[in-house]
């Protein structure tokens, strides 16, 4: 139950803020502020003896931000845990640090400190950097991946020699997301590093380190801003690694829609056979090489000595199972296939593939663990040894994370699943790579559940999931099956304070086709976009494949297609940014987009007044994942279109539809080109899952 003094700091610190911000309470913020507070003072007081966790369904315009910060930050600091608040993105994170918590800090709401946390990768490396200006400066032949040349174009040598000023100077912090313009992945990924290549507190540099200088400041704050993979990436270590540990921390996870499609990924693993054989060469002449020098310690020399016959093992192992692995390819691929792929049905490894991955695992981790060794001994020298021993300690810790990796990959193909849980999805797909094609090897989770389960839920001392799209068909069954949460988890539905049916309108108009016959479709899209889309307002038409969008655009009038801007022609901001601009100066503007624009992007008002959803977006029935989820639930007498695919639909369908109002004066309409919602049992379900706007069905 929650004490006075608790629910006092609570009370006052809403109240403040709608004062300040000369506000009314909505019902629906205050309601997730109760059943917020309600769940996590509970603290392990439940009967399962479980931690809390509490899951709330906000719709648009609940402003939930402020609901679980004033609910949560009083209760984590009555009980002694910290706060980490866990977003999909870094727009979204940095959104909270700069603008909604400085917000409850000026209204005088709440006493409390947060700091912003990103993983090693957002932040400048400044070995690396001096490094690379150095080497762009004749300094300094050599950098540290594989002891070779390293030949920057003249417009890369500008680039880090300005990182170089602005970091020297202090007018810029260091970080990926504060330099002032777009940073390419490439050339980020020349100047950053991961925990693998770095040297820690051993590190010369690490006195001007904007990573360890950043992180610094988490163990003093109450409340720390963080993302899902940075969340994931520290469970995946063990948890405190760079966050508060798990059983000190109350998460709460916004956007948590996503935190099961993120796990899934963050514990998939792919290479590819050339490319993992070429990394192997690599690493051989690197050990090779360190091992003649006359620098190099007994102790390094005899924990690198096998190294190079390690690399010759896997290669020859690798060969093997590449020649087992091509037996299973099918001889052609189908006509919608751009390469030749093969899942293993149920994920069954056959025997002798099995019986290779399995030593393949054995070898790679013992490489692994020589490199590592090796990396340890280095970096007891490092201070004295200068750059070019931060050189070669990064070197090795990228061929050791490497070896994981690989190691990790035919580790998941050597082991069976557990006994009635979902197996994972293995496949194998020939591509092209330098013109020459190589197979690629996979392996990724259906299902999260386990993994979350077992590193977060069971860990915590307190989490908050919420999200505008958390049911779907209006129950939680979806979130629950994917996210692994317990059963005595608190579960809440916020309606938002918006009156769909006088802002908004969701017409379903009569068609000759269906997606049925993605040919008839596609002509009609084209021809209802040229007849009754409004070139003088803005519009957002979505398609799920982009196929059909190429098609679509490739189809209609040069009159239509000038006022289009094609998500493939774009980058998303830029188009964005034209999209408005092009409304500002009064004229028209479409946005052909996929799903990525279904999501995540804020267009109120006039930058957007008509959604146009082409289809219902399933998801690609070809995916492996997806399709040996299907078989998984097939297998267990279920149905997977209905248990999986419609109420994926539905979910995706109420993001798409969540464009158009943004805030409480938006209006509009949405119009939906498939008639399934009406035709089909199953698409009046979906269709009763949307808010309730009002109806056109043609």
């Amino acid at each position: 139950m929650l004490n006075d003094e608790v629910k006092q700091a609570i009370q006052g610190a809403y109240s403040s803020w709608l004062a300040a911000r000369g506000l009314k309470p909505r019902t629906g913020q205050r309601a997730m502020i109760a059943h917020i507070a309600n769940a996590l003072s509970r603290d392990g007081q439940d009967e399962a003896g479980g931690s809390p966790i509490c899951v709330v369904e906000a719709g648009t315009g609940t402003g939930k931000t402020i609901a679980y910060v004033v609910a949560a930050i009083p209760i984590a600091q009555a009980l002694g845990r910290k706060l980490v608040i866990s977003t999909a993105t870094v727009a979204l994170q940095e959104q909270l640090f700069y603008r909604d918590l400085p917000d409850l800090q000026r209204a005088g709401a709440l006493d409390f400190s947060f700091a912003l946390a990103k993983g090693r990768g957002r932040y400048v490396c400044p070995a690396r950097l001096d490094t690379l200006v150095r080497s762009s400066s004749g300094d300094d032949a050599q950098i540290a991946l594989v002891e070779e040349p390293l030949n920057l174009s003249p417009d890369a040598v500008q680039f880090y020699r300005a990182l170089s000023a602005g970091w020297s100077d202090s007018s810029w912090a260091g970080d990926r997301d504060s330099w002032p313009e777009a940073i390419p992945d490439g050339r980020w990924a020349l100047a950053t590093t991961d925990h693998h290549q770095c040297s820690g507190r051993r590190c010369s540099y690490v006195s001007q380190c904007p990573f360890f200088t950043a992180r610094a400041g988490l163990e003093a704050a109450d409340c720390v801003v963080a993302n899902h993979d940075l969340v994931l990436a520290d469970i995946a270590l063990g948890g405190g690694a760079v966050l508060p540990a798990p059983e000190d921390s109350i998460y709460i996870f916004d956007e948590a829609h996503h935190l099961p499609d993120k796990a899934c990924a963050h514990w998939s693993f792919q290479t590819r056979i050339g490319l993992a054989r070429e990394q192997l060469a690599e690493g051989s002449r690197l050990a090779t090489s360190l091992l003649a020098e006359p620098r190099a310690s007994e102790t390094m020399r005899r924990r690198l000595a096998e190294a190079p016959g390690l690399c010759v093992e896997a290669d020859a192992l690798l060969c093997s199972v590449n020649a087992e692995l091509l037996a299973l390819l099918p001889q052609s691929p189908r006509a919608d296939e751009s390469a030749l792929e093969f899942r293993l049905p149920h994920g069954r490894v056959p025997p002798a593939v099995a019986g290779l991955a399995a030593a393949l695992h054995n070898t790679l981790a013992r490489l692994a663990a020589a490199v590592t060794d090796a990396a340890d001994d280095l970096s007891r020298t490092l201070e004295q040894g200068g750059a070019s021993a931060q050189q070669r300690y990064a070197a090795l810790g990228l061929f050791a994370a490497r070896a994981q990796r690989l190691s990790g990959l035919w580790q998941a193909w050597a082991e069976p699943d557990p006994e009635g849980e979902a197996p994972r999805a293995r496949w194998i797909r020939l591509a092209e790579r330098r013109a020459t094609e190589d197979l690629e090897v996979a392996v990724a989770p259906v299902l999260a559940s386990s993994l979350l389960y077992d590193r977060v839920w069971s860990r915590v001392a307190g989490a908050v999931l919420t999200s505008a799209t958390l049911t779907a068909l209006g129950s939680f069954e979806r979130i629950l099956l994917r996210a692994g949460l317990p059963d005595d988890c608190l579960f809440a539905t916020v309606p938002s304070p918006f009156d769909y049916a006088a802002r908004a309108c969701l017409a379903v108009p009569r068609l000759a086709a269906d997606p049925s016959d993605p040919a008839a479709h596609t002509r009609e899209v084209g021809r209802w976009l040229e007849e009754e889309l409004n070139l003088a307002e803005a519009s957002l038409v979505l398609f799920a494949s982009r196929r059909q969008m190429r098609e679509v655009y490739d189809r209609v009038s040069l009159s239509l297609r000038d006022c289009v801007l094609l998500q493939d022609h774009f980058g998303k901001q830029e188009l964005l940014r034209l999209h408005r601009q092009r409304i500002d100066a009064g004229e028209g503007s479409v946005i052909f987009g996929l799903a990525s624009f279904a999501e995540g992007i804020d267009l109120p008002g006039g930058y957007c007044m008509h959604v146009v959803i082409a289809k219902l977006p399933f998801a690609v029935p070809d995916d492996p994942v997806e399709a040996a989820l299907a078989e998984w639930i097939e297998s267990r007498g279920g149905n997977p279109f209905m248990e999986i695919s419609v109420p994926d639909a539905a979910l995706r369908l109420v993001q798409a539809s969540g464009r158009l109002l943004r805030t409480e004066e938006d209006t509009g309409r949405i119009t939906l080109l498939d008639r399934r919602v009406i035709t089909k049992a199953y698409g009046r379900k979906i269709l009763d899952s949307l808010p309730p706007f009002r109806r056109e069905i043609g």
